[in-house]
């Protein structure tokens, strides 16, 4: 399949990334953009086709989805590890209890293993959703080269040491998205992602506290007035903060765009870590770039979410081609 490119720049920014790719490690140059090509040439059509008909039923499952990759990729690399099901696996653990998009996912793979039995890997399944869910938003198309092998090792205790907190400071996310190979661009462009999905109250909460009554007080001088008397009435006292949930992006949550940024420059960053990158020069800088320049956002995303997929890839001999994504073989 030949790729295409609206744009010289578009077709600059994808061999960037290529050459990128080439120079990142011998195991990632064992993938390619045509892998399936031969063994299961519908592969990426039922994966694209699956989840827009899931986000049809359900238009929360694409924030879902690219929230899975971030939970996958940080904790021992992209090996669809976060799928697995059981005691002691990261899936059980209380930082990923409200990950969703799991059944997309086996139902992606549930097609695909009868038309390619034992070929098509949940580690490439849960990238190409990620990036699907993307595009299906208006966001750009990532060309992703595949043939990741799946994980056969799945424990709770990995997940917290490697995932972001919502009350981080910069420094700490520096440190790692460093040990991960990425740069201090990558973490200000792929926390766009929060211009997409929700929330539940208790990962905010941090920024309010309960005043006599029982009501959320605002006690984060960083947040908007206006935009946090908005979370007080969401969130109020009389919900369960566990399932009550609000959009990442109060202004267009259902479009994948540089809206993020310019509510960054607003004041009004959901999270702690959001708004934490206004307020160190390192990060503010590339905020204001991308707050003004949503194709600038989009060639970096193409750059980032690239790298961000290539991390810890398993290839050739290692790791298996799970039959169920919840269940090592």
């Amino acid at each position: 399949m030949a790729l295409q490119f609206s744009s010289c720049k578009q077709k600059y920014t994808f061999l960037s990334s290529l050459l990128l790719l080439l120079l990142l490690s011998s195991s990632v140059a064992e993938l390619s953009f045509n892998f399936y090509a031969g063994s299961c040439p519908g592969a990426e059509l039922i994966v694209r086709n699956t989840v827009r008909s899931a986000s049809t039923s359900d238009p929360s499952v694409l924030g879902k989805l690219l929230r899975l990759i971030f939970h996958d990729c940080f904790v021992q690399g992209c090996d669809g590890s976060v799928l697995i099901r059981g005691n002691g696996t990261e899936r059980s653990d209380p930082g990923n209890a409200s990950l969703g998009g799991f059944t997309v996912i086996e139902s992606i793979k549930n097609v695909l293993e009868i038309f390619c039995p034992g070929t098509v890997s949940c580690a490439d399944i849960l990238v190409l959703a990620a990036r699907d869910a993307v595009e299906a938003l208006g966001g750009p198309v990532v060309p992703i080269p595949t043939g990741r092998r799946d994980g056969t090792v799945s424990m709770a205790e990995n997940v917290r040491p490697n995932i972001i907190d919502t009350d981080f400071t910069v420094d700490k996310m520096i440190n790692i998205f460093s040990s991960k190979g990425l740069s201090l661009q990558d973490l200000v462009v792929l926390s766009g992602a929060h211009t997409i999905g929700a929330a539940h109250c208790n990962t905010f909460n941090s920024r309010f506290k309960l005043d006599p009554k029982g009501n959320l007080e605002l006690i984060d001088a960083s947040l908007d007035n206006s935009y946090a008397q908005t979370l007080v009435n969401k969130c109020s006292s009389s919900l369960d903060p566990t399932t009550t949930v609000v959009d990442n992006d109060p202004e267009t949550s259902s479009t994948f765009d540089n809206q993020y940024y310019k509510n960054l420059l607003a004041h009004k960053g959901l999270f702690q870590t959001d708004s934490a990158l206004m307020e160190d020069d390192r990060t503010r800088k590339i905020v204001e770039i991308l707050a003004n320049d949503q194709e600038s956002f989009f060639d970096r995303w193409t750059e980032s979410f690239l790298k961000m997929s290539l991390m810890g890839v398993r290839v050739g001999e290692e790791g298996e081609i799970r039959r169920s994504c919840s269940v090592v073989n």
